[in-house]
């Protein structure tokens, strides 16, 4: 059984459940297509929203770099 991971920032109120649904489906597509439909009716698709105060670069968080840039 194949188990896939996606972490994403959640922003702006993170994505809805439709576009969680449609990624998910998506990335099993994808993955079944490339590996000649294994792993379709069973494919876990993880998706992990990480807040932006959560996620740093260079020391410096998301949320900030963000805020710097405006």
């Amino acid at each position: 059984m194949p188990v896939i991971n996606v972490k994403m920032t959640h922003e702006d109120g993170g994505a809805t459940k439709e576009q969680k649904e449609e990624l998910a489906k998506g990335i099993t597509e994808l993955f079944a297509k490339v590996f000649n439909g294994r792993g379709a009716s069973s494919a876990v698709v993880i998706i992990e929203e990480v807040n932006t105060d959560n996620y740093a670069i260079g020391g410096k968080t998301i949320t900030n770099i963000r805020k710097e840039k405006k």
